[in-house]
């Protein structure tokens, strides 16, 4: 009975120790977690330094040599203004169609209509471009286009991406807010959006295509 208090405080060492490793591995568990947190920071903020957020692709469209076909004309003496640019993320829309004089039946995709969103400089979503085609930023702020005659494309240094173009007003419809007296919409710096090379198999086929672009809006002074 005389050695009973010794095992006692025995036990009473062993218990403080065992709550110190515990509470010493709790702590030790925060900074493992802070850096995966980091390091997951870290990430977004490299994919974005390396082009992968709006704004990024806007700043770098600024640096693209542009060709001559689908460039804004000089209009000297006085030039022209830029009035926005847009990066838009969406879809091609393609359907089915017969092909032409193929017998026996054979099909092929045509393009419908563009559908995305378009954020700009500030990586905020801003509006829409549609079937028209169309872009907008509110009820207030919208643009139809059509192609110059003749057309004025030409081919992506992407053999999967949609051709840059060179654009300008429909006849018939009035820009308005931010686009009003636009003269010129350009697409360019393209990614996606091009029809496979695989045939439809039914003619009730539809296809989405995803596809990135930045537009550029720009009038006469």
């Amino acid at each position: 009975m005389k050695h009973q208090p010794k095992q006692l405080l025995n036990l009473l060492k062993i218990a403080i120790m065992s709550t110190i490793v515990f509470v010493a591995c709790k702590r030790e568990s925060i900074p493992a977690n802070s850096n995966e947190l980091q390091t997951s920071a870290a990430n977004n903020l490299s994919l974005e330094a390396n082009g992968n957020s709006p704004a990024a692709h806007i700043a770098a469209s600024e640096n693209l040599i542009i060709p001559a076909i689908v460039s804004v004309p000089q209009n000297l003496p006085n030039g022209n203004t830029r009035v926005a640019t847009y990066y838009a993320v969406g879809v091609q829309k393609y359907k089915a169609r017969i092909k032409a004089g193929s017998d026996p039946v054979q099909y092929e995709w045509v393009f419908v209509a563009p559908q995305a969103d378009l954020y700009d400089i500030s990586n905020a979503k801003v509006g829409n471009h549609g079937a028209g085609p169309f872009w907008t930023t509110s009820p207030l702020d919208s643009i139809f286009a059509q192609h110059f005659t003749p057309a004025r494309t030409t081919s992506s240094d992407d053999p999967e991406s949609i051709d840059w173009l060179l654009l300008m007003p429909k006849t018939g419809t009035n820009p308005t807010g931010v686009f009003t007296d636009v003269d010129y919409i350009q697409r360019i710096a393209t990614r996606g959006g091009k029809a496979p090379l695989t045939p439809p198999t039914d003619i009730n086929q539809t296809l989405n295509v995803k596809y990135k672009a930045v537009y550029r809006f720009t009038r006469i002074n």
